[in-house]
């Protein structure tokens, strides 16, 4: 534990940090799987979780908690897969 009175303020202030970021990614997670669920489902329902998960996507990447690479990415990969199986569908 640190003896100076900055020090002991970062630390409490890297450990909110890291309960924030830790609940942000989770919710990341979550729209994530939502939207991968939802492919069974009807295709506006796709459509709309896949609007939810670029924009949380896109929250993630401006905030600093994933690169905007990845981010881009993994909206590709998203939108590809929605196409690819509603093209299939019908």
């Amino acid at each position: 534990m640190p003896n100076i009175k900055s020090a002991i303020k970062r630390v409490e202030l890297g450990k909110a940090r890291t309960i924030k970021n830790a609940s942000a990614k989770s919710f990341l997670r979550t729209t994530l799987r939502r939207f991968e669920e939802s492919i069974s489902t009807d295709s506006e329902t796709a459509a709309l979780a896949l609007k939810k998960a670029t924009r949380a996507l896109d929250k993630a990447s401006s905030k600093g908690l994933i690169h905007k690479n990845l981010a881009a990415r993994k909206k590709s990969r998203l939108t590809k897969r929605l196409n690819k199986h509603f093209a299939k569908v019908g």
